[in-house]
């Protein structure tokens, strides 16, 4: 399943990720309590959701009112009482990853260190609230076993008053922490993504997109933000299953004349050891009609430097051709273990499963499971093959 975070039509806040999540299926009652309990210590809030409509489109608010202020307090002591918080440590340990972004941001911003970043630049009572109540959502609905995409942020334009006088939007903070993602000015002339909303997507985030890939929606929500445009103000996420999974590879190959079969399948076994995805040889017929060979490699654009590496290492090549960043449609995949009770004796095997659209198009079992039965077993590996079905 791929989860799709999409904030281009109205930005990004933490009470619309809340909002949404809610919407998705995150139970209210249990967030509430959860973040004004986790506020306690920074300021007193009072949360409430409310189903409503944004130019059309029925969303849910997350209104976090903030009751007390509290004096501010420097960055380490604010990350011991997130740390001395009663929540699961998955969700303390990925919030406090989340308030490091939104300090980084500032220290960076504000010229200090991050020891040196006070509270009320991290975030307020209702920031600890938005953050701690996102996180929780978050994994309330194991959404941390998905692929979280995220589509670019609509940040907004003009200008915004704060407590270091009047800003251009986006705010300093929002520009630090999404320089990694990917950001689009307007629609409107006024603040669409907050640092805590940005800091939270980015952390949540597995990759950042330009456009939706090729998914199936099978469920979408809106978290509704507190403006008022003459557009829907919501953030949209969409719960799909995944068609198909592309990503982008490079093909490499060189011609080989003069390496023997041996060094060959050296040459293979070490590719693939180092990353590669597939490795073929195809006889060929070279210059001079001389017999030779053609070596590609499929390998993850991560892994091509270290692979080029061994095929001159390797080969002696003179020269390596390289299709780069071409897209690889691949259908999702999962292993599964089987047991087969074979001349009286159990033997598990793994099943690699090819699916597309929610159907298994191929069910093959592992060579190698399938080899070593037939040596331990002493029969034939037709005969093993036929019998594992």
């Amino acid at each position: 399943m791929t989860i799709i975070i999409d904030p281009q039509s109205s930005g990004i806040a933490g009470n619309m990720i809340i909002g949404a999540l809610v919407d998705l299926g995150a139970n209210s009652d249990d967030i509430k309590q959860i973040m004004e309990k986790s506020a306690e210590d920074f300021g007193k809030v009072k949360v409430t959701f409310d189903k409503i409509t944004k130019h059309g489109i029925d969303s849910t608010f997350c209104h976090v009112e903030m009751l007390e202020h509290k004096h501010s307090i420097n960055y380490p002591e604010f990350i011991e009482k997130i740390k001395s918080l009663d929540l699961d440590e998955k969700v303390k340990e990925t919030s406090i990853k989340v308030f490091e972004r939104i300090g980084l941001a500032e220290s960076k911003v504000h010229g200090k260190s991050l020891e040196e970043i006070h509270f009320h630049e991290v975030g307020t009572s209702d920031a600890v609230a938005d953050v701690i109540g996102s996180i929780y959502a978050f994994y309330s609905l194991n959404l941390d076993n998905q692929k979280i995409i995220g589509l670019p942020i609509a940040v907004g334009g003009g200008r915004v008053k704060t407590a270091h006088g009047t800003i251009p939007v986006p705010a300093p903070a929002v520009v630090e922490i999404l320089k990694d993602a990917k950001m689009i000015g307007g629609p409107v002339a006024s603040e669409l993504a907050t640092p805590t909303g940005c800091a939270i997507y980015a952390e949540i985030c597995d990759e950042i997109r330009e456009f939706i890939p090729l998914v199936k929606p099978k469920k979408v929500a809106y978290g509704a933000g507190r403006k008022d445009f003459d557009h829907p103000n919501v953030l949209r996420i969409i719960e799909s299953s995944d068609i198909t999974e592309s990503d982008m590879i490079d093909v490499i190959e060189t011609n080989l004349d003069h390496l023997t079969g041996e060094e060959i399948g050296y040459l293979f076994d070490t590719l693939l050891d180092a990353g590669a995805s597939d490795v073929s040889v195809t006889p060929i017929i070279m210059k001079k009609n001389r017999q030779g060979s053609l070596l590609k490699v499929i390998c993850p654009r991560k892994n091509r430097e270290k692979i080029i590496e061994i095929m001159f290492k390797e080969t002696g090549s003179l020269g390596i051709r390289i299709a780069p960043n071409l897209h690889r449609g691949t259908a999702k995949r999962e292993f599964i273990k089987k047991t087969f009770e074979i001349e009286g004796k159990k033997y598990e095997v793994t099943f690699k499963i090819g699916y597309v659209n929610g159907e298994i198009i191929s069910e093959r079992p592992e060579y190698e499971d399938l080899k070593r039965i037939a040596k331990e077993s002493g029969l034939a590996l037709r005969k093993v093959r036929e019998m594992i079905r």
